[in-house]
């Protein structure tokens, strides 16, 4: 039997109605518990590649296959259940001020119906793996950004996800929290999460030594095991 992939793309483009080309004939293929890092100046097409990921951009053409899901099946309403499989770290946070950090992370959990006993045992313990054990009553104004950026790890592995999507995590952060947050995410990966790393930081690629896809003007240049950021 063929061994199960976590992440397919065939063949992906993805073409707006201006004519610009975010990703031209786009093939790969990503397995369970992979670390994957997907480098490329702005505007090669990063973001938009993690976005197809979760069905919020669509393709124009070519095949998307989340654990063994084809998107194109997935109807609407299904949504919730696919995004539930990725947890998405983003660069600029998308935090909600007006909630504590407790309440950040447990308001995805009770729009999907978890009782507040179990949000009661998951929120602190995702907070003492992030180390905000002893922040939860603070507000996002009151974290400083790598701070809020583990925040946002911890609000992303509430569902326990399958994949994590970091969408140049570490582009806002000073040198000492973007180690931070990188060991972080290379412990969740050790756990058996599969990891897409969207970075142009070529000290984190070249550090790491992971398989390293390049991206340039939406398509695929190279697509290495133990790349450097080249």
């Amino acid at each position: 039997m063929p061994k199960k992939k976590m992440v397919v793309f065939k063949n992906v483009d993805k073409k707006y109605s201006d004519g610009t080309v975010a990703l031209d004939d786009v093939s790969f293929e990503i397995s369970p518990g992979e670390f994957v890092f997907v480098i490329g100046t702005s505007g090669a097409g990063k973001t938009t590649l993690m976005k197809h990921i979760v069905k919020e951009e669509v393709p124009t053409k070519g095949e998307i296959i989340i654990d063994e899901d084809k998107l194109s099946e997935i109807k609407r309403p299904d949504l919730p259940l696919l995004r539930r499989k990725v947890g998405f770290i983003y660069q600029d946070f998308k935090l909600l001020d007006s909630e504590n950090v407790f309440e950040n992370v447990s308001l995805s959990l009770r729009v999907i119906g978890k009782p507040e006993k179990e949000i009661d045992t998951i929120v602190p313990n995702l907070l003492h793996l992030v180390g905000l054990g002893d922040k939860s009553e603070r507000f996002p104004y009151n974290l400083s950004g790598g701070e809020k950026q583990r925040l946002v790890i911890a609000r992303a592995l509430a569902h326990e996800p399958k994949i994590l999507l970091a969408d140049e995590p570490t582009g806002n952060l000073d040198n000492a929290s973007t180690w931070v947050v990188v060991d972080l995410i290379k412990k969740i990966n050790e756990w058996g999460t599969t990891i897409i790393f969207g970075t142009h930081d070529n000290k984190i690629v070249d550090t790491l030594k992971k398989r390293v896809i390049h991206l340039e003007k939406g398509r695929i240049i190279s697509d290495a095991e133990g790349g450097k950021y080249e």
